[in-house]
């Protein structure tokens, strides 16, 4: 135990303070290795490395990089596309964010609604 001499306000208190040893409860963790781009498959380089949508799957679908509440829906069914068209308007974290479409296509399916909230994942709209 130790004592000190603590002073609040003006006035003096003494108090005494028990000395405990504490041990982690998380075990402590290597660094993490990050591999050079050059030894990555080539899917992840094209996701981290392009402007391509990664969140764009094989079928053709558009999805929500993030969280967030659908402000704009600039496409309409049946509209024919092009790479870089912006096709939502996301709020997410009170920033607008822009959802473009990556090739060029005709909208099969818009699956949201203004004002709709959409999770990270969620599927927006289909282009074929």
């Amino acid at each position: 135990m130790k004592k000190f001499r603590v002073t609040v306000n003006g006035t003096v208190y003494e108090v005494e303070v028990e000395e405990i040893d504490v041990q982690p409860t998380l075990p402590l963790q290597q660094p993490m290795e990050i591999p050079l781009m050059e030894s990555l498959p080539a899917q992840v380089i094209t996701a981290v490395g392009s402007d391509r949508n990664y969140f764009r799957d094989d079928a053709g679908s558009i999805r929500s990089p993030m969280p967030g509440v659908i402000n704009q829906i600039r496409v309409q069914i049946g509209e024919q596309v092009e790479a870089g068209d912006v096709l939502f308007i996301l709020e997410a974290m009170k920033m607008e964010n822009m959802i473009k479409a990556d090739v060029a296509g005709v909208v099969q399916e818009v699956r949201v609604a203004q004002g709709q909230a959409v999770n990270s994942g969620d599927t927006l709209a289909i282009i074929a």
